[in-house]
């Protein structure tokens, strides 16, 4: 990303490559967030390999520090003082709820499977707890995300704009994702005691229905980056 942001603030391709550039990026925001970022993921990855299963809460952190740094550029600086902190944080927060939301979902598909084999009560624990606190990130993400727009746009949303009209279309995507999870929790969980192994399939079906419309949403946030929102 680093070596990218130089080859957009330069001259193109050549200028990704160009180490006089990287080191002019390194002196902006953007490349000072960076630079933490590499680091934190290369400390986080020496974990990972090292000690991976001892020390999950540190994994845990290094991962919500990088979700954190992410907030201090794009669209997420466009205030100042107070306001700017404000925003800020609240984009922190977008970011770890919605990690959170559409991170836990492939585990999800990973413990369904688990569940009919030798791990089954520590599958079912992992989905239960998923369940209990992937209403609380849910949550956190409309409110979050309204608050963003309302930081950037106000509530005056540029629908003859691009970015206004890629924001409309987040909105309804995630509104998607919301249903199908409202579904799988309160309509297919309950009659799994019934049906098992249809409802199970329909709830795999779901939840990959589900994962496939949060990778375009992250899809279209990448491109908000490149947007002018005004």
């Amino acid at each position: 990303m680093l070596a990218i942001q130089g080859g957009l603030m330069g001259s193109g391709w050549r200028d990704v490559i160009s180490t006089d550039v990287w080191g002019a990026v390194l002196q902006t925001q953007f490349g000072g967030v960076w630079l933490w970022q590499i680091i934190l993921a290369l400390v986080t990855l020496v974990v990972v390999i090292i000690v991976p299963r001892s020390m999950p809460r540190r994994l845990l952190m290094l991962t919500i520090a990088q979700f954190i740094l992410l907030a201090g550029v794009g669209h997420a600086t466009l205030h100042s003082g107070i306001t700017g902190a404000i925003q800020q944080v609240n984009h922190a927060l977008h970011l770890i709820c919605a990690a959170a939301w559409f991170g836990g979902l492939l585990p999800v598909l990973y413990c369904m499977r688990m569940a009919h084999g030798r791990w089954r009560e520590q599958a079912i624990s992992t989905m239960m707890r998923f369940s209990r606190y992937g209403h609380l990130f849910v949550i956190g993400v409309l409110l979050t995300g309204i608050m963003n727009a309302l930081f950037i746009v106000g509530f005056s949303v540029p629908w003859h704009m691009a970015y206004g009209r890629l924001l409309l279309l987040k909105g309804a995507l995630v509104m998607l994702m919301v249903a199908i999870a409202l579904v799988n929790r309160y309509v297919l969980v309950p009659r799994m005691q019934q049906d098992n192994r249809g409802m199970t399939l329909y709830f795999i079906w779901m939840t990959k229905l589900e994962w496939g419309i949060g990778a375009v949403v992250l899809a279209i946030v990448s491109l908000f980056a490149t947007l002018e929102p005004f």
